[in-house]
């Protein structure tokens, strides 16, 4: 697995006064469906999603590791992507958040990020979104996705809120009809990037039982916490899946090495 090494640490925060909104000079997308939400900067700032800012060291991280994705990604053809972890307070939704973002920037692309984690949802915190609905209502009410889909203020990227609570979510994520909506946002818009915060593989089987139905997994490990037994074990579960690598977060180097 190749390692990719982010700056996504608490002391490497942006100050309010380099925030600006992404994509300023991007194209800008009319919404018809999809609910627009204008963006808090300074919530944007303290809960680290850093790819929202102007640039630095901590934007060109996130940037390195989108390049990384999609050239990877673009060679298999591939459009879905599901981002879990060794454990929780990793640092997998946060870096789920920001390499959404990363990809949103590219003009000619657009990025979908959902909320797969039922039992620790976070997406939604992150962005300051107030959602009383997402993929749980989906998967057992059939609410039409259109109704849940939001825009946080950044061009290009739509975020699904996870809903409700599920207590059978490994069985929801492998049912045929999340198979289906996969499926289907997978061919509805071909620039589309899609993105599935999962929760940790180790603690969870919903990662591992939702990974047949991507077409690639990003594992996130924390340096100084992480251990090497664990990325073994997850290693071992993972072996006859797509691993495109794994993100080295919360990094007290500076540097941003690659490494096979």
């Amino acid at each position: 697995m190749n390692s990719i090494q982010t700056l996504a640490d608490k002391n490497q925060q942006p100050s309010a006064a380099e925030a600006a909104k992404a994509n300023q000079d991007g194209i800008n997308i009319a919404y018809s469906q999809t609910r627009v939400q204008s963006a808090n900067l300074e919530l944007l700032r303290e809960n680290r999603i850093i790819s929202a800012f102007k640039p630095g060291p901590w934007l060109e991280a996130y940037r390195m590791l989108r390049t990384r994705c999609l050239q990877s990604m673009d060679a298999m053809e591939w459009k879905t992507l599901a981002i879990t972890s060794t454990s929780g307070d990793t640092g997998n939704s946060l870096t789920a958040a920001n390499l959404a973002i990363s990809i949103a920037m590219e003009l000619d692309r657009t990025a979908l990020l959902v909320d797969a984690n039922f039992m620790n949802p976070a997406i939604a915190g992150l962005f300051g979104m107030q959602t009383d609905s997402g993929l749980s209502d989906y998967l057992l009410h059939d609410q039409e996705i259109s109704s849940m889909l939001i825009n946080p203020g950044i061009d290009r990227l739509v975020v699904l809120p996870a809903g409700k609570p599920l207590f059978n979510s490994t069985e929801m994520l492998r049912s045929p009809k999340m198979v289906r909506l996969v499926n289907e946002l997978k061919s509805r818009y071909p620039s589309r990037m899609i993105i599935f915060d999962m929760p940790p593989i180790l603690s969870h089987d919903d990662a591992l039982g939702f990974s047949p139905y991507v077409d690639c997994v990003l594992l996130v490990v924390e340096e100084g916490k992480t251990k090497t037994d664990e990325l073994k074990h997850a290693a071992s579960l993972l072996k006859d899946t797509n691993v495109l690598g794994t993100v080295f977060n919360k990094s007290t180097d500076h540097k941003i090495p690659f490494k096979d």
